[in-house]
């Protein structure tokens, strides 16, 4: 059933109640998803992607039960992942000469994808689509954000930005727009959207958020891919946009590690203990890796200026779960953080030189040695984590 989004503007999606990994099991969604397509109806009737793969004989009968697919004058794909045109092939089976709208590297996705060799037409930034009654669709590319193909388009008149992946949330909702849901739960998943996905791509992103605002647009809704339609104040999503980009930190501190018999874990609390004696002002966070969503704690690590990361050692290395947590902030490139490791060990002790080197490889600044524990903790050793608290928050 088609949504009013505004004018002759409708929402002709799919909302993904039951989504709760995404990129395979790479990203978790505890709240579900939508997967956001358009319908444009001027003079000429457009379609701005479609919907993932296994809702395709959904949104294509449900698609033809508005309109006749016949009457779709154009197509456009924004991003070529298939969460956006998974649909496309069913489509396609019923109106295969329709001309589709998209960037030359999403060509080659399409292609690449599904083998065929639809009626394609290249667009680059400042091409325009015709709409009719004095409308234009303008194309902007936004290659890397997140992949190269990706690309918005912007609707004049009506002043809608379809964003693509930029400003959208992992957020299953029947309520269109921002003003309509929780704005705790719109913003926890917007800040991990982009914690999770965006992060690498920040001085891309910086780029073009000022390329965006040197074309003066006046932009009153902005159309994103996934979650809600920014209606009340879109500009505000931007503005976050535009400091999460910016080498984003807050007065945070996190420890994050995993543990065997429970003396790594007994470090960790009276870690976090010392640095809260030392700055009461300072959040303090602290999780046990093996029990917390990885995609949460990413999000807690691109809210933090510090991180503080612990293993015991185990065969001369450190817990799986902490190693792939390390590749992944790796990947993830983040910029103007610090950091230290801590662990115990029994007969010989490596986690925390090799946690170390995982945190200056991935770009941390390593404040210090790191606290190694060899054997459980006793007292007089707890108390000494509780002293390294205090010197990673005087640092």
């Amino acid at each position: 059933m088609r949504k009013h989004v505004k004018n002759n503007v409708y929402w002709v999606g799919k909302t993904d109640w039951e989504l709760r990994t995404f990129h395979g099991y790479q990203y978790s969604t505890h709240k579900g998803s939508t997967y956001n397509a358009y319908l444009i109806e001027e003079e000429k009737t457009v379609l701005i992607d479609t919907v993932w793969l296994p809702f395709a004989d959904e949104f294509v009968d449900n698609l033809a039960e508005e309109i006749e697919l016949e009457k779709i004058d154009y197509i456009v794909i924004n991003h070529g992942e298939v969460d956006h045109s998974g649909a496309l092939v069913k489509l396609m089976e019923r109106i295969p000469n329709t001309p589709i709208y998209c960037t030359a590297n999403c060509v080659k996705s399409l292609r690449g994808q599904y083998h065929k060799d639809w009626n394609f037409n290249v667009v680059k930034t400042g091409d325009k689509l015709d709409l009719g009654n004095g409308k234009e669709l303008v194309f902007v590319e936004m290659a890397m954000l997140h992949w190269p193909d990706s690309m918005a388009c912007y609707m004049t008149q009506d002043n809608i930005l379809f964003s693509n992946d930029a400003f959208g949330q992992h957020y299953a909702t029947e309520m269109l727009f921002n003003d309509l849901v929780d704005q705790c739960d719109l913003f926890n998943e917007s800040i991990k959207y982009f914690a999770n996905i965006l992060t690498p791509f920040s001085a891309i992103l910086r780029k073009k958020l000022e390329q965006i605002i040197s074309l003066n647009l006046q932009i009153d809704m902005i159309a994103t891919s996934h979650g809600v339609i920014w209606r009340d104040n879109p500009v505000q999503i931007v503005e976050k946009y535009a400091q999460w980009a910016n080498d984003y930190k807050e007065n945070q501190i996190t420890i994050i590690y995993d543990t065997m018999w429970n003396g790594t874990k007994a470090l960790a609390e009276n870690i976090a203990k010392g640095i809260s004696e030392e700055d009461n002002d300072v959040m303090v966070k602290v999780f046990n890796l093996a029990k917390t969503d990885d995609n949460d704690v990413i999000t807690e690590v691109f809210k933090s200026k510090t991180i503080v990361v612990g293993s015991p050692t185990i065969m001369g290395g450190i817990l799986h779960s902490m190693a792939g947590f390390m590749h992944l902030i790796k990947d993830l490139k983040f910029k103007k953080k610090k950091g230290c490791a801590f662990g115990c060990y029994g007969w010989k002790g490596e986690s925390v030189r090799l946690l170390n080197g995982m945190l200056e490889d991935a770009g941390f600044e390593v404040i210090n040695e790191g606290f190694e524990q060899n054997w459980h903790p006793d007292n007089e050793s707890l108390e000494k984590a509780v002293e390294f608290g205090r010197e990673i928050a005087r640092k």
